[in-house]
């Protein structure tokens, strides 16, 4: 319904001309107010619709619409809404939707002017008033969402957009727009932020790391976990690569390697790295990281789940440690204490031997069998001792050791085991030596057992700082290469390889047969001993 009267010119008329500057909330309140007195009226003329959508033209009137047009608009699930501003003319118009949004009619709601601003959420009043009064001013256009209360008290959330119209002077003819019901939509986004708040709480209360990346590598999302491994905040690192935060060029590689893995195969991929804080310290993390797909099934971003392992592979290495310590006192107390003390005995039996065979007596012989059963359990007891302590101190221990394991694999399987190693390598760390060894055995002996291998070989060999421990065997070859840590002995030999800061391989070979392959560190100034190693 539309109220028309002649009105004198408003107060604010010179405040609707252009480049009037910016307001407080009251002046734009009060300029609204004036702009609504021109709807006022004691009378109603219920077919005054028609000056908006009818046929007549009086001089600058609205632009015309006619019947259809009009119904067009009343068909539009979304309240239009015009008004005509003019020095002394009023007209307004609603669409009937008003209705079904907000429980008023439209008679109701063209009949008081100020009834929208009456039904905006308190909350919502202000910003509303200055808003609407910026675009009557500057004749900008106004998007924005509001709270509407409904007749029933419900609150209705509003998306309006408006504009208004000049004249070829300047000064305001006529507005118009649009209001969208967004209710469901706001309700819709408050649930979803409300699970973005419970995802963000959970992401950092979470002991774990967790890292989001962009499909190039990019951190887009850095837990406080993260946060206090590292020393850097998410502000820090927001957008940079991820591998930027890693110490050592080798796991820079590494960590580009994982996301282009990744993002090929759509794939999990479990590995270890480390990190390098802010304040040089550096741990060790065990990471979980998938693809998040897309809507059209692209990569969209990439979960990283991290696990700072630091001490947990101190202790581990610690226990071990404990561990060979232990297996190289008993080997050394075998060697040294029973196996001497066999040897004495030993000794005194055979003498006695002597002395009884002298004289001729029966027990002689007994005395012979004594000396033969000693010299088994000495025997005995070097194995036990060389199995508990295969590698001795010095820095050829590694070479030596595996001289003897070759030999010995020849003699108890009947089957080809020949140690290549063209250049003598030097490790002065026992320990090393030590999982090096335990490592080649562990390959051998399954090569023996589980591939019916005849022919095996042991290469070692070092240069530029980095040495490699290579089993090679003719047995059974798997269709595809043995995933790193399935079994219990790959997992130790895994376990063996990292501990000494190194890596293990297991491949089939393309000849047939399989291939063990671990890579180590060695000091750079390794240098080639006197003599020559003998090939088996």
């Amino acid at each position: 319904m539309i109220s028309t009267r002649k009105a004198e010119p408003m107060a604010s008329d010179a405040a609707l001309e252009p480049g009037h500057s910016s307001m407080s909330p009251q002046e734009a309140e009060n300029l609204l107010v004036d702009l609504a007195a021109v709807f006022l009226s004691n009378s109603t003329q219920p077919n005054a619709s028609s000056n908006l959508f009818g046929d007549e033209e009086p001089e600058e009137q609205l632009p015309k619409a006619n019947e259809l047009y009009k119904a067009l608009v009343e068909q539009i699930p979304a309240v239009i809404f015009m008004a005509h501003l003019d020095g002394g003319i009023g007209e307004a118009y609603v669409s009937p939707q008003i209705e079904a949004t907000l429980g008023f009619s439209q008679e109701e709601w063209l009949e008081d002017p100020i009834r929208w601003y009456q039904q905006i959420h308190p909350e919502d009043k202000a910003r509303w008033s200055v808003e609407a009064a910026q675009m009557f001013l500057s004749g900008t256009a106004l998007r924005s969402s509001y709270r509407v209360l409904a007749r029933d008290g419900r609150v209705v959330w509003f998306h309006c957009e408006a504009k208004m119209i000049r004249r070829k002077d300047g000064r305001p003819w006529f507005i118009h727009g649009v209001g969208f019901d967004i209710t469901e939509l706001k309700r819709i986004e408050e649930a979803l932020q409300e699970e973005r708040n419970v995802v963000s709480a959970i992401l950092h209360t979470v002991g774990a790391l967790v890292v989001v990346l962009d499909p190039q590598g990019r951190i887009v999302r850095f837990n406080r976990a993260c946060e206090q491994v590292s020393g850097y905040t998410f502000a820090e690192v927001e957008k940079k690569y991820f591998w930027d935060l890693c110490g050592a060029p080798e796991e820079t590689e590494r960590f580009k390697i994982v996301v282009e893995q990744l993002r090929a195969e759509h794939s999990t991929k479990d590995y270890e790295t480390s990190w390098v804080a802010r304040h040089g310290s550096r741990s060790l993390i065990a990471w979980s990281s998938t693809i998040l797909p897309g809507g059209d099934g692209s990569p969209a971003y990439i979960i990283a789940t991290g696990i700072d392992i630091t001490e947990r592979k101190r202790l581990e290495k610690a226990i071990l440690e404990i561990s060979a310590d232990e297996q190289r006192r008993i080997g050394q107390d075998l060697h040294d204490g029973l196996g001497q003390h066999l040897t004495g005995i030993a000794f005194m039996t055979k003498a006695q031997e002597q002395k009884l065979t002298e004289k001729g007596l029966a027990e002689a012989a007994e005395a012979a069998r004594i000396v033969k059963l000693v010299n088994e359990a000495i025997n005995k007891t070097r194995e036990l001792a060389h199995g508990l302590l295969p590698v001795v101190s010095e820095a050829d221990g590694l070479m030596s050791a595996l001289k003897r394991w070759s030999a010995e694999v020849e003699e108890l399987f009947n089957i080809s085991c020949r140690l290549q190693i063209d250049q003598p390598v030097l490790i002065h760390d026992s320990a090393m030596s030590t999982h090096l060894y335990r490592i080649a055995q562990e390959s051998v002996n399954n090569a023996i057992k589980h591939g019916q291998a005849r022919n095996i070989t042991i290469n070692l060999s070092a240069s530029n700082g980095h040495g490699t421990l290579k089993i090679e065997n003719d047995g059974t070859s798997l269709l595809e290469p043995v995933p790193n840590g399935s079994g219990m002995g790959m997992q130790i030999m895994n376990y063996r390889a990292r501990m000494i800061g190194g890596s293990l391989r297991v491949e089939s070979h393309v000849s047939g047969g399989m291939v063990v392959s671990c890579f180590f560190p060695v000091a750079k100034d390794n240098r080639e001993l006197k003599g020559s190693i003998d090939d088996h």
